[in-house]
């Protein structure tokens, strides 16, 4: 019996035991102090691990707390004794914070099997369709390499970093002299450093002395306008009657010696939201900011506010659902027609990643950063310090110095390597004996735009070299005196290395060719080379307009001369229908050439018919088709 008491007395003082310890918990929770909630109900759960109310209450703490990766066993827990459309959204998160996308893929299905409610399946919808777009992310930069600065980090928490009047501005946890019961870290204040870009004095790193840093309290984000004159920071707001502060933001103004002590600011609204990440635009006229006030689009929206004439802002607006999601968004960075920010709304790698918005024919387009930025884990309060080459970023990706840590980022883009492209031009003449040389003639070059790039005449060896830009197109003009000016097409494209192929920093590729000019002299007769008419027709045919264009170029080239065009026949027909059929073969080549957009006034047409045979008295085919020609010679040289 005494036995049988001894055992009724510890199972109802454990039981007491564990209801104590149950509430306990629950009023930690409920006042925001999840890292001790969870050490509350961690010892609930080292008695009985199926207690489903402790379960939650740590997966729901870590949660809360941005460890939503950490509550994954606990919601499996939950999962395991009754399937819940929550509980399945939750584990389907934490997988894909923790780059599981398969597996969260699977979860966001499992969710929408335990609900009939068409908005909560569109959510999952959303979360299973962001999950399919993840390998299609491409790096934004593709070049821009990520450092942490481990010489400015610490153990505990640095993030959100701005550059203004040559300093580093950012929130730190360091020397932190009281525990934040949400977290288990310290509570973080305001900090800055001297800094050259994203070279910061790290050996002289001083809390703010224009604000007072209150214990106990959370300094956050900071903001600087672009004139230096006003600072707004997020701060807990110590006025709040619930038991865990929220977060509101705080201006202070440059008056004289110093800043005015920091007052609440009306765009707040309401002390019980969480308002915080403020940015100013770059005339320093809007502030952007992030908040959970009601009638958002998700958890955190972000909102921007105008500059009212007292220098306070008011008239906050919502951002909308093309950059806000039913995830969070915060961190706003507008750098001209552009906004850089996090979220976890968006097809992300994890946590937040960072994206930037950008007008693009009338919508907005919301690219993610890509992988050589963000991470699976927090990647945010990205500032850029030239942009968009260098600057700063926060993470919380593995492999960093504490919890939140900052990082820099630089453009590493390889230098091209220098091909240089040398033209060797050899300028010639037609001679009865051939082609030779021909010196002292004008080489004119021009780029694709018909600018003048280059000129020079050639030496007695008729040689000269210009420099090409590679992947282009040039035109050069060859011209001497009592000589036809000749137009040459002339291109590098495909004719040098791929940069990828390039061994040397510089690359010399040496490319020739040459022009052939032709005497120009009064009356003397050249021949057009294969110009064919159908039989009894004076039609202008494909095959010959081809020839006919060289005939035109040649023209275009030389605008100071006029020429008679010509057509000859053999004498296989009477001489009235050989001259009545060469005269239209003329004139159909001359109203060619005219189409082309040479005056009428340079060109003179003449059917000559038999009159003039090349060879007398032919009789083989061969010799009959010499006698049939198409001609021009200059008749005249304007001077």
């Amino acid at each position: 019996m005494k036995n049988c008491f001894l055992s009724s007395l510890f199972i109802f003082l454990f039981l007491v035991g564990c209801t104590s310890l149950q509430q306990k918990g629950e009023k930690q929770f409920a006042a925001g102090e999840y890292q001790m909630a969870i050490g509350t109900f961690s010892k609930v759960l080292a008695d009985n691990p199926d207690n489903s109310d402790a379960n939650y209450y740590v997966a729901e703490s870590y949660r809360l707390s941005n460890r939503i990766e950490d509550a994954l066993p606990y919601y499996d827990k939950l999962l395991e004794e009754e399937g819940s459309f929550e509980n399945y959204m939750k584990k389907a998160k934490s997988l894909r914070d923790q780059g599981e996308y398969e597996a969260a893929t699977e979860a966001y299905r499992q969710a929408k099997e335990h609900t009939t409610s068409d908005s909560l399946i569109a959510l999952a919808d959303l979360g299973e369709e962001n999950m399919s777009k993840i390998e299609s992310i491409t790096d934004y930069w593709p070049y821009h390499e990520l450092q942490n600065y481990e010489l400015l980090n610490t153990s505990g928490i640095d993030y959100a970093p701005v550059v203004s009047e040559d300093f580093l501005y950012f929130t730190s946890s360091r020397r932190a002299s009281g525990v934040y019961p949400a977290t288990g870290q310290g509570y973080t204040k305001l900090y800055r450093a001297r800094a050259n870009g994203v070279k910061v004095d790290v050996q002289n790193i001083q809390a703010l002395p224009e604000f007072r840093n209150e214990e106990n309290l959370n300094q956050g984000a900071i903001a600087i306008s672009p004139d230096g004159n006003t600072i707004i920071y997020a701060r807990g707001n110590s006025l709040s009657k619930k038991d865990l502060p929220e977060v509101n933001l705080f201006i202070s103004y440059f008056r004289g010696s110093g800043f005015t002590d920091p007052v609440w600011m009306p765009v707040n609204e309401d002390e019980t939201y969480w308002n915080s990440t403020p940015a100013f635009s770059v005339d320093g006229e809007v502030l952007y900011f992030a908040s959970n006030r009601p009638g958002g689009y998700g958890g955190i929206d972000l909102y921007k506010a105008t500059k009212l004439a007292n220098g306070d802002f008011g008239n906050p607006q919502n951002l909308g659902a093309e950059i806000n999601t039913p995830g969070n968004e915060m961190f706003p960075r507008p750098v001209g027609e552009q906004l850089y920010f996090a979220s976890d709304g968006h097809p992300g790698f994890g946590k937040l990643d960072l994206f930037v918005a950008e007008a693009k024919e009338g919508k907005t387009t919301i690219t993610n950063l890509g992988k050589n930025i963000n991470s699976i884990s927090d990647d945010f309060g990205i500032f850029f310090t030239n942009f968009p080459k260098e600057g700063f970023l926060t993470s919380n990706r593995e492999g960093g110095v504490g919890d939140d840590d900052i990082y820099y980022f630089q453009d590493n883009t390889p230098k091209p390597k220098v091909v240089n492209v040398f033209l060797n031009v050899k300028t010639l003449q037609k001679t009865t004996e051939g082609e030779t040389v021909l010196p002292s003639a004008r080489v004119a070059l021009y780029d694709s735009t018909k600018q003048t790039v280059g000129g020079d005449f050639s030496n007695e060896q008729g040689r000269l070299r210009f420099r090409l830009e590679p992947n282009a197109d040039f035109t050069l003009i060859a011209s001497k005196n009592g000589y036809f000016t000749k137009s040459v097409p002339y291109s590098t494209l495909g004719k040098t290395p791929a940069q990828e192929d390039l061994i040397q920093d510089v690359t010399n590729v040496t490319l020739d060719t040459t022009i052939v000019l032709d005497k120009l002299e009064l009356e003397k007769a050249i021949v057009l080379e294969n110009i064919y008419y159908d039989l009894d027709k004076a039609d202008i045919r494909p095959d010959a307009a081809i020839e006919l264009d060289k005939l035109v170029k040649i023209l275009q080239d030389n605008p100071e001369i006029s020429i008679e065009l010509s057509s000859h026949t053999d004498s296989r027909a009477s001489d009235e229908y050989n001259r009545d059929l060469s005269q239209r073969r003329a004139q159909s080549a001359v109203d060619y050439i005219i189409s082309q957009g040479i005056d009428k006034s340079r060109l003179v047409a003449k059917g000559y018919g038999e009159e003039q045979p090349v060879i007398e008295n032919a009789q083989t085919e061969e010799e009959h088709q010499r006698n049939r020609r198409t001609e021009f010679k200059v008749i005249d040289i304007e001077e």
